[in-house]
């Protein structure tokens, strides 16, 4: 890696991959099996992002005891159905290799289970392209050494490309408070799942549409830091 090649932390749902319907079918098939309402089809997006068991919680309204029964659930269909129905979004598995023939790192950092964000990025066929992959524990508690909650999750990341200077891609709130809270601008990605003006408002330094946009908006941003490195390089010479 030279100097100035910035390395990129992506979320995943939303981002890199379109789960076209395998996590509200599989939130909304786990509400019907244990007799639960079923939020609508706008409220059933939203919960695609944050961590699931406090989607669940504030969202779905799910009693706190049938939690752990609901996550079950959905588990188990997004396993055996909702992975299958999800695809990559249009361009990013392009995006995705240039980074890798290039020499550009590149990481994962997202809310689902570490395990099977795994598994959803080996389905695609596109684990062997990061060089570190993060999420949360399976059971989405902290337990050895697994963060909690987006700025851990990054940070993680972020550890294991050994720097402290990235960029992060997402499509949510949290991704942007999350790599804020790490020093690192984020950049918002409209085929996800945020709201109209989510992006804008938490803080993203930019807002694309697409992956052709994504990548300009990524050398731009990395022609800034060089510059801005080169500036502390010459005053340090001075």
């Amino acid at each position: 890696m030279t100097q100035t090649t910035v390395p990129v932390i992506f979320d995943l749902d939303g981002t890199l991959v379109d789960p076209a319907g395998g996590i509200t079918d599989g939130i909304a098939s786990a509400l019907q099996a244990l007799g639960l309402p079923v939020p609508g089809q706008d409220l059933l997006k939203a919960m695609i992002g944050p961590k699931l068991s406090d989607s669940l919680l504030n969202v779905a309204k799910v009693p706190a005891d049938l939690l752990d029964e609901v996550i079950r659930r959905y588990r188990e269909y997004y396993v055996a159905t909702g992975i299958g129905q999800s695809r990559l979004y249009p361009g990013i598995r392009e995006v995705l290799e240039s980074f890798a023939a290039a020499g550009r790192p590149v990481a994962v950092a997202t809310q689902k289970p570490q395990g099977l964000a795994r598994t959803v990025l080996g389905h695609h066929g596109i684990d062997g392209l990061f060089q570190a992959i993060h999420g949360s524990a399976d059971d989405e508690s902290a337990v050895d050494e697994v963060p909690v909650g987006k700025t851990g999750i990054i940070a993680a990341a972020l550890k294991d490309l050994g720097t402290q200077h990235a960029l992060m891609v997402g499509d949510r709130a949290q991704d942007v408070a999350g790599a804020v809270a790490n020093g690192l601008d984020c950049i918002g990605v409209v085929w996800g799942f945020a709201p109209d003006n989510e992006l804008e408002n938490a803080g993203a330094v930019a807002v694309v549409a697409t992956t052709d946009e994504l990548v300009t908006t990524i050398d731009r941003l990395e022609s800034v830091h060089a510059a801005a490195m080169s500036e502390v390089t010459n005053d340090g010479n001075v």
